[in-house]
């Protein structure tokens, strides 16, 4: 059983979907620049864009490592105004531990350009629709096409 940590972060209209994806970029890379910040910044303008339709509202944005899974949330209008539902705090581990990943929720109606932008920028950011599974996403964007297959004659010795 892995670990889920879940942060929830105050949008539209106490700061705009930019501000708020930088924001979570903060979380994310602790404050620190590199590579993986970098990479967060590219897609700077796709991620604002589902977050400004307030896909993160019932569909957490995912992040997952070499370590616990991330699931951040945001809200908005009065909700965002009094905060009191927000938890921005730091995370007690690197989010981006090893080999790292993000999946932007988005609209239905949105997820082949969102997927087809994010692809120009990253092969770690990617997007999934409304009812689509995390899981089977990440594996798709693996490219995980192996399977494990269960030799019992090799295991018991024979």
């Amino acid at each position: 059983m892995s670990m889920v940590a879940s942060r929830t972060f105050a949008s539209s209209p106490k700061r705009d979907a930019s501000e708020t994806w930088a924001a979570i970029v903060a979380l994310l890379t602790q404050g620190k620049s590199g590579t993986a910040h970098n990479e967060l910044l590219e897609v700077a303008g796709i991620a604002a864009s589902t977050i400004a339709d307030q896909a993160p509202k019932d569909h957490p944005i995912v992040v997952t490592c070499d370590g616990p899974r991330t699931r951040i949330y945001c809200i908005y209008d009065a909700d965002a105004i009094e905060g009191s539902d927000a938890n921005e705090d730091p995370l007690g581990f690197d989010p981006l531990n090893g080999d790292w990943r993000v999946s932007l929720p988005c609209e239905k109606d949105d997820v082949a350009w969102v997927q087809g932008a994010l692809k120009k920028h990253s092969t770690r950011i990617t997007a999934r629709g409304p009812d689509d599974d995390v899981a089977r996403e990440e594996a798709a964007s693996a490219g995980n096409t192996h399977s494990l297959t269960f030799n019992p004659k090799g295991f018991l010795g024979s």
